[in-house]
């Protein structure tokens, strides 16, 4: 019988250093919500990617950064959880920031792992020389396996990362279908998408204040896909902005969610958004739960 191998990968970094720009490009298609703004990313998602014989499941993990409300805590907690399962670790930092308390920080807690890897991203952007000094630090800070330059966004180094990160998964029968595919429940990407241009168009704080809950999807007779969706606000202040002025920004939300609905799943869509103020919905269990958070007291 052919040797099989497969393990886990904890994509792990600061916020905006391109963890979901990443494993979009190793997926060939829209796995994690990408956004300018910091703390897009609140749950852990996973996707399985074949290098050969080989099964990589990547977990793509928020941000870290310092947590101010229960919401920030259950994501930097469910990043650090990602850690504990994880036969490799791969660290993703800006190149263009270098290392950053952020980054001195993470290391430490990952230092003593095995399987160590990391990602100068964006490093297109930064002149090899200047790159240099960031690298020999790095090196002195743990027992790196290997050290890439990539730029996720172009693919520039992604493939001899796979490689590298492939030949350290440990020897076992595959744990996934042995073909490339993610492991996101079906309700919750598609919530995801639609935050994800919730936070394309809301240029304020307001973001990080709102919930998605896909809460049914029906199919029509001619296979049009009915998507019942609640945008949770915390004030009818907030309600207001989502809904903008004659319902146009809600509009503009939902036509884009909806096209990227239709690209990504090659299907037809109706999807139908509601407003609704619960001002206390971060402190709601259920919530968390819905988004694979851990609901921390």
């Amino acid at each position: 019988m052919k040797q099989t191998y497969s393990g886990f990968i904890a994509i792990i970094g600061p916020t905006n250093a391109g963890k979901s720009t990443l494993l979009n490009q190793i997926m060939g298609r829209k796995v994690s919500i990408v956004s300018h703004k910091v703390q897009t990313t609140r749950t852990n998602f996973r996707a399985v990617k074949m290098v050969g014989d080989r099964q990589l499941i990547f977990v793509d993990t928020p941000g870290v950064f310092k947590p101010a409300r229960r919401l920030d805590r259950a994501m930097v907690g469910a990043a650090m959880d990602a850690l504990a399962d994880a036969d490799a670790v791969l660290l993703i930092l800006d190149a263009q920031k270098g290392v950053t308390d952020t980054i001195r920080g993470l290391v430490e807690k990952i230092k003593n792992r095995p399987n160590l890897f990391v990602a100068l991203n964006k490093a297109d952007a930064v002149k090899k020389q200047d790159l240099l000094p960031i690298a020999a630090e790095l090196s002195q800070m743990a027992d790196w396996r290997e050290i890439f330059m990539i730029s996720a966004l172009k693919n520039d180094g992604v493939t001899g990362m796979l490689d590298a990160l492939a030949a350290v998964m440990p020897a076992g029968p595959y744990l996934f279908d042995a073909a490339d595919s993610v492991d996101v429940p079906d309700n919750l990407y598609l919530s995801e998408l639609t935050r994800e241009k919730i936070y394309k168009y809301i240029h304020q704080e307001l973001p990080y204040h709102i919930n998605v809950v896909t809460e049914k999807v029906d199919v029509d007779p001619d296979g049009v896909l009915d998507i019942y969706q609640k945008i949770v606000v915390q004030s009818d202040a907030h309600k207001k902005i989502v809904i903008g002025r004659g319902g146009a920004q809600l509009q503009q939300i939902g036509t884009s969610a909806r096209h990227d609905i239709q690209d990504q799943w090659g299907v037809n869509a109706r999807l139908h958004l509601f407003v609704r103020v619960e001002s206390d919905w971060e402190n709601r269990a259920e919530n968390y739960v819905d988004q694979g958070l851990e609901f921390k007291k």
